[in-house]
C-alpha cells in the first residue's frame, strides 16, 4: 500500500500537492501541507514528482 511522506520542515505550502492529487489525499494546515487521507493514496506519484520543493515521498 503506497503511503505519502512529507518533509514537513521542506514544505513550503504551496500547495502543489493538493491540487494535483486526484484521491485528494493532502490538506493544507496551518500553511503546510498534510497527509490527511493516506489509505486514499493509489501511488501515482504526481505529488511527489511535482513538489516543487521535494518533499514529498511516496513509500510503496
Amino acid at each position: 500500500m503506497p503511503v505519502p511522506v512529507i518533509d514537513e520542515k521542506a514544505c513550503t505550502g504551496c500547495g502543489t500537492c493538493v491540487e494535483i492529487c486526484p484521491m485528494s489525499v493532502f490538506v493544507m494546515e496551518d500553511g503546510k501541507a498534510k497527509v490527511a487521507k493516506p489509505s486514499e493514496c493509489i501511488g501515482c506519484k504526481a505529488c511527489e514528482v511535482q513538489c516543487p520543493a521535494g518533499c514529498i515521498v511516496v513509500n510503496d
